[in-house]
């Protein structure tokens, strides 16, 4: 069930009277706060946001960083589909990201348009559903709503809307998930569709890109705490407690332990049907279990060191960028910098401390699911054993950030702080717009046009 946020306090309640006796209710006995759902405002957000990262989304013409290794995987899959001759590319990655892209390409042609219409999809998805989750988490209108305002200047996810790569599939997924298990938390009489759509969005993350692996535990996890720490005697059977009243943990089980390894395993269904084709065929030779030691080995090479790898102390300070792309094209001087907004970034690190205290010792299970997650997500680059490390792995754990910075901003507005959070709010939309140029590819003056964006030197 949805926790008390605190939006009113029972000083606060307004007075209800007991006409009888003409005088005021005891607060104890007036029905509890239940603030309005937000939705049609983060539907206005949403579309609001497709204008802003799909603007001009077929610039640059030519492929973008990474895209020079999904295009050509993606275009063998379509080859495959319609001829049965291709290779099997980019086998150090599952399918369902090259998949997603190939079938914007089959819809829209192997154009600009065609490579990112469904990463801008897949994006446009990852806001809505962000505030989705913690809407369903909090009922905290204006924390869901900041949430999303953050989210949409924060830089990451615009850029990783417009590029063909994988990552946004994979954080697209998991915002689903998240918002598909808050949501039965908070609606447990919708509890096992909700569920049901859980694993199946975890598995499809962890198809995307196996960086999902450490949060498509954690539903799972969160669940088997929560009845363990409830002292149930009939554990694994019974049916009353949270996180989702009516749903024993063996059937919890079902849809976040099996559902999501069923629908990871169904991302590779193309595969099989590949093998008929390939001679050799990694699939058909190694089968499913054999294949994923190439992809763990492929994980795990050693690559030559890059000019823009980065560690993940430079992504909490957002000390060193990615460019994606600074060349002429398309009739003009243009540049795809990935940075993250560096006022919400290094506000969001305070909110995180803040959140894990606040959220001790309120028992706030809303914050510490966000601390959670963003430890989650960030200590898989702290211990992965892959060499060389980007900012665009940072994706992921700014989403937790951010969500703190929210809901810190929350409790500022509550405390009579309000213009720091609404001042934060404009901030974030203002540099947004300062660096919108080169976070979309707009046209610039010239070659030298980047340095009025180097703020610092690790963004060259």
């Amino acid at each position: 069930m949805r926790e008390n946020t605190g939006l009113l306090s029972p000083g606060a309640l307004p007075k209800r009277w007991d006409m009888a006796e003409a005088r005021p209710l005891s607060p104890a006995l007036t029905p509890p706060a239940h603030p309005r759902d937000p939705l049609v405002w983060c539907l206005a957000l949403t579309g609001l946001y497709v204008l802003l990262a799909g603007w001009r989304l077929a610039i640059p013409s030519v492929p973008v960083f990474d895209e020079i290794h999904y295009l050509p995987a993606a275009r063998e899959l379509l080859a495959l589909w319609d001829s049965g001759q291709g290779e099997y590319l980019n086998r150090e990655h599952p399918l369902l990201g090259k998949e997603l892209i190939a079938l914007g390409m089959g819809l829209f042609g192997d154009n600009p348009l065609g490579w990112r219409i469904m990463p801008l999809a897949f994006g446009t998805l990852a806001l809505f559903a962000a505030m989705r989750a913690l809407w369903h988490a909090s009922a905290d209108r204006f924390a869901t709503l900041a949430f999303g305002v953050l989210l949409g200047t924060g830089f990451h996810l615009v850029i990783q809307s417009r590029i063909a790569m994988l990552d946004i599939f994979m954080a697209s997924l998991l915002a689903v998930a998240a918002w598909q298990f808050a949501g039965a938390c908070a609606e447990p009489e919708k509890g096992r569709r909700h569920l049901a759509l859980t694993g199946l969005a975890l598995g499809l993350a962890m198809g995307a890109k196996w960086n999902a692996i450490p949060l498509a535990m954690l539903p799972g996890l969160a669940f088997l705490v929560a009845r363990a720490r409830a002292g149930r005697r009939r554990l694994f059977l019974s049916r009353r407690g949270a996180p989702v009243p009516g749903i024993t943990l063996i059937e919890a089980f079902l849809w976040l332990g099996i559902v999501p390894l069923v629908a990871y395993a169904t991302t590779f269904l193309p595969g099989w049907w590949l093998a008929e084709y390939l001679r050799p065929s990694p699939l058909a030779e190694q089968g499913l279990i054999g294949f994923h030691g190439e992809i763990l080995a492929l994980q795990q090479q050693v690559l030559t060191p890059h000019t823009y790898q980065s560690s993940w102390p430079q992504w909490l300070l957002n000390a060193r960028g990615v460019w994606y792309f600074y060349a002429e094209a398309d009739g003009a001087q243009r540049g795809v910098l990935l940075i993250g907004n560096p006022l919400t970034m290094l506000l969001g690190l305070p909110a995180i401390v803040w959140c894990l205290a606040s959220g001790v010792a309120r028992e706030s299970w809303t914050k510490l699911a966000v601390v959670i997650g963003y430890a989650a997500s960030l200590g898989l680059w702290v211990v992965a054993p892959k060499p060389v490390q980007f900012y665009y792995h940072y994706f992921v754990p700014h989403f937790f950030l951010l969500a703190a910075l929210a809901l810190t901003l929350s409790d500022l507005r509550r405390a009579s702080w309000g213009w720091w959070a609404w001042g934060t709010l404009a901030a974030s939309a203002g540099v947004f717009a300062w660096f919108y140029p080169i976070l979309t590819a707009l046209p610039l003056k010239g070659p030298g046009s980047f340095v009025t964006w180097m703020w610092i030197e690790g963004w060259r």
